[in-house]
């Protein structure tokens, strides 16, 4: 790193600090880029169902992740970054031992319980890594912290494109790697993030420095702030945990849910002398909530969406493509404030305009190359959203320590399991469903599935297209376009040859459902522009966005907010 680099952090160790979370977000990315290729393999070798899926990919990406980052934000400022991070490595290596124990021939329910629970694990890590690497950062840097939290969450889209190369190089043909050893591969980032970790001294956030006691840095969350986290965390444990995972009836789980959801808001309420809050850090905590369904709710269905639009081969390279620009512009985060003079909020509210853009784009392409494009003006769009977020409540907040970061984190998870991706799954279902039913209405009756209807909140129910149906004749649409650009493989030019007329109108119309899905996607990033804009004239209003420190009578336990640098 630079000199210049050096002189805006607070540590002499600041650098290798920052490069040690780089490096275990990374491999946060490589393992969960590596078990989500690796779901196909478990339900063959171990004879799961679909429901023993959902629940492992669950624990991985939600629950743990989010009791992690959400939990150890609130503690880190007391217990002191070293400690966390000691844990979270811990947790990493233990993960790999508990899912490596799942072996072929065991009964199906005991490797099961081996393998969500060492996701479980992995996930937990990873949150308690990010309740430590933002706030750590957000405190070397606090005249940057957009420039750093950037380059630090350059790692996931990188580890997510390792995760991914992996499986597509090591999980298939005839060198193919045994799933351990290919999921082993994330314990080389994590040897490598505990290494360099070892041994340093950590500095204390402003907030710990200060002194300020856990209500004081929750007041400013507040009963607002904390009734995001509270709505959010009730409908998950509702839906997902209390009623999903451990199968408790309707009543018991709404019960439950609302006791727990209560409860952590009476408690903040009680630890801060019932203060009401910041306007801007709910606002910001509801923006967030979109941030993680456009941005990472998306990236879970872009790959599928791009992939039935063109063909999944092409989606593969495109979700690689988009991943890859995410890594290389989020070192670019400096130059933009520095050099082309926009702050944080101007920033976030030009990523808004073009994932607008990307994704009306995208909705409309037709060819691999056009796609390239389009998916090039969506990845810049939300490049920047996540960490610069951070970046926003660190600047304006300091006061709040880690606990505002990781809220803000908690709810963003919590909105990619709520909203984001169960929301677009829903509008694919809807969209292409009655693509198919305006097309041919009768068709529609007779390959309409039989299963349970898809639902969201409180949207008509609609009975999906079925799968067995809807993927022979995806398939066979590819194989016919594939063969009109050209393709002579004989296996394709007779699946080409076999496709009913019935076979094509219904892979139209899924395609023109997908289309359609990114449409009303982009209304999210728009709602997300319109907050932007507001907020950029208010930070115009009172003199222009300037980063905070903590006053002195906050300090000594006064009621004066931040003051400027």
């Amino acid at each position: 790193m630079t000199s210049t680099q050096s002189n805006e952090s607070i540590a002499p160790n600041a650098n290798r600090l920052l490069w040690a979370g780089f490096t275990a977000i990374l491999a946060a990315g490589v393992g969960f880029g590596v078990r989500g290729g690796l779901f196909g393999t478990w339900e063959t070798t171990f004879n799961l169902n679909g429901a023993q899926l959902g629940a492992i990919s669950l624990g991985a990406g939600f629950i743990s992740f989010c009791f992690g980052i959400i939990i150890g934000g609130i503690i880190v400022d007391k217990i002191g970054y070293g400690k966390l991070v000691f844990t979270a490595f811990l947790l990493h290596v233990l993960s790999a031992f508990v899912t490596f124990a799942a072996k072929p021939g065991m009964p199906a329910e005991t490797a099961y319980q081996f393998l969500y629970w060492g996701t479980f694990l992995f996930g937990l890590a990873n949150g308690t890594l990010e309740a430590v690497a933002n706030p750590l950062v957000a405190t070397l840097y606090p005249k940057n912290r957009t420039h750093y939290l950037n380059i630090l969450h350059a790692s996931w889209p990188l580890g997510m494109v390792f995760g991914g190369l992996i499986g597509w190089t090591l999980g298939s043909g005839e060198n193919a790697w045994d799933w351990k050893w290919q999921l082993a591969l994330y314990l080389v980032p994590t040897v490598v993030y505990g290494v360099m970790f070892l041994g340093q001294k950590y500095p204390k956030s402003e907030a710990s420095e200060k002194g300020l006691k856990l209500g004081e840095m929750f007041k400013d969350v507040g009963i607002l702030g904390t009734l995001i986290v509270s709505v959010l965390l009730f409908f998950f444990l509702r839906r997902d945990f209390f009623g999903g995972l451990i199968g408790l009836n309707e009543m018991t789980s709404n019960i439950l849910s609302a006791v727990v959801s209560l409860a952590l808001l009476g408690w903040v309420a009680t630890l801060t002398k019932f203060a009401l809050g910041h306007w801007l850090i709910f606002v910001l905590f509801i923006v967030h909530a979109m941030v993680g369904s456009v941005e990472l709710g998306t990236d879970g269905w872009i790959q599928n969406i791009t992939g039935t639009i063109l063909n999944p081969e092409q989606g593969k390279i495109l979700f690689v493509f988009t991943s890859l620009v995410m890594f290389g512009l989020r070192f670019c985060a400096h130059f933009i404030e520095s050099k082309a003079g926009v702050k944080p909020i101007g920033l976030l509210f030009i990523c808004s305009v073009l994932a607008v853009a990307g994704l009306n784009l995208v909705s409309a392409v037709d060819s691999f190359g056009a796609a390239f494009g389009a998916l090039l003006v969506y990845a810049i769009g939300k490049t920047f959203f996540w960490p610069t977020m951070l970046a926003v409540i660190g600047d304006r907040f300091p006061q709040t320590g880690a606990v505002a970061m990781s809220l803000m984190g908690g709810i963003g998870m919590l909105s990619v399991g709520l909203l984001g991706g169960p929301g677009l799954g829903y509008a694919r279902d809807r969209f292409s469903a009655g693509e198919l039913k305006e097309a041919d209405a009768a068709l529609y009756e007779e390959v309409k599935s039989a299963g349970p209807a898809s639902e969201f909140f409180s949207f008509a129910p609609v009975q999906p297209i079925d799968p067995n149906t809807l993927n022979p004749a995806k398939d066979a649409f590819a194989a016919k376009t594939a063969v009109e650009q050209g393709v002579t493989d004989e296996e394709v030019v007779a699946k080409a040859e076999a496709i009913t007329a019935e076979q094509e109108l219904i892979a139209k119309s899924d395609i023109q459902g997908n289309r359609k899905v990114l449409k009303y996607d982009s209304l999210i990033p728009a709602a997300m522009a319109v907050i932007y804009l507001l907020l950029m004239l208010y930070f115009r209003a009172i003199g222009g966005y300037k980063p905070l420190s903590i006053s002195p009578e906050k300090a000594s336990g006064g009621t004066a907010g931040p003051s400027e640098f």
